[in-house]
């Protein structure tokens, strides 16, 4: 576990001297609590820096975090993200108490679609294998023939026996897959929205004003933002790209937390941001954590149809990546 000394350090490159200091007694006392409650706590890369930094304990994107927290002997999880999140890590670990400190910490692309919808679909297209992002809710999932992430999309699209193919909700990932598959895509109109809001003139008018900029977008930005970017991949391949390329300067095309937290691991580097922020994520805050374990409150429950059929399309999933 970080001393505070560590977590004092990981937060000096966001926040105020004073700021840190009146953080730090409530990251004390819910670091207390994780101990007392035997839990552990998710920390998704889009969180704040002093929860991100300061009291969770596995850091990451949501599937890794999930599968993470299965292999723990901890009797609570907490997933400090939004509420697809906790499902997923509810789908991974059906025996553990999940819980989430505002159950109000959706996710516009999650809230997209339904599982009525996505029966809608394989009524009209019988027979095509189903692909749903992860960023879905355990119900959609449990309609999905397999899940993938934005990291393993194509992967898995290619791995399946069919010219054609349904991918659910992004419609921009898809976009960004069928450039990258000879298989027919059939997608729906489901965004994210933070990373609709990015647009290719964007990023050019940071490249005028940081001549040699490294562009880092997220695939569930438009095809246009993905093309005048120098990469583009999931929140976990941002921060390897950045450490194997060396990169200086670096716009990071996707939610505002995810520069703040690389900050403290790449000190020597000079992240540009549009501070483009996600209210969902943002709902989720150290003093509704401390509340959440010690009132063990706002528990993640799911029918068990649900978490047999929607841990089977992410089970699947892990299968094909990991082989």
């Amino acid at each position: 576990m970080k001393t505070i000394e560590d977590i004092r350090k990981s937060l000096e490159s966001t926040y105020m001297e004073h700021e840190i200091e009146e953080k730090l007694p409530l990251i004390q006392e819910i670091n207390r609590l994780k101990k007392e409650k035997n839990a552990v706590l998710l920390g998704h890369n889009y969180m704040t820096p002093d929860v991100f930094h300061g009291v969770s304990d596995i850091l990451g994107d949501s599937l890794y975090l999930s599968k993470a927290a299965a292999e723990t002997d901890a009797d609570i999880i907490l997933f400090n993200g939004v509420h697809f999140m906790a499902e997923t890590a509810k789908l991974m670990s059906p025996e553990k108490k999940v819980l989430i400190a505002d159950l109000k910490a959706g996710c516009s692309l999650a809230e997209s679609i339904t599982r009525e919808d996505v029966k809608k679909l394989k009524s009209q297209y019988p027979g095509v294998p189903v692909v749903t992002y992860v960023n879905c809710t355990a119900e959609v999932k449990a309609e999905t023939d397999i899940c993938c992430t934005s990291a393993n999309a194509v992967q898995i699209v290619n791995s399946l026996d069919s010219d054609t193919v349904i991918f659910l909700p992004d419609e921009y990932l898809a976009g960004n897959v069928q450039k990258q598959t000879d298989k027919k895509i059939i997608s729906f109109p489901g965004r994210c929205m933070v990373h609709e809001m990015y647009t290719a003139e964007d990023i050019l008018s940071v490249r005028r004003q940081w001549p040699g900029v490294t562009v880092i977008s997220h695939p569930e930005c438009n095809t246009d933002v993905v093309e005048v970017s120098d990469f583009a991949g999931s929140t976990s391949q941002m921060s390897k790209y950045i450490r194997d390329s060396g990169a200086k300067d670096v716009f990071l095309v996707t939610e505002c937390s995810m520069g703040d937290n690389l900050r403290s691991e790449f000190p020597d580097r000079q992240f540009v941001s549009s501070c483009r922020t996600c209210p969902h994520m943002k709902r989720i805050t150290l003093e509704k954590i401390k509340d959440a374990l010690l009132y063990e409150q706002f528990e993640i429950k799911l029918d068990p149809e649900i978490v047999e059929k929607g841990r089977m399309a992410v089970q699947r999933m892990l299968e094909v990546s990991y082989k």
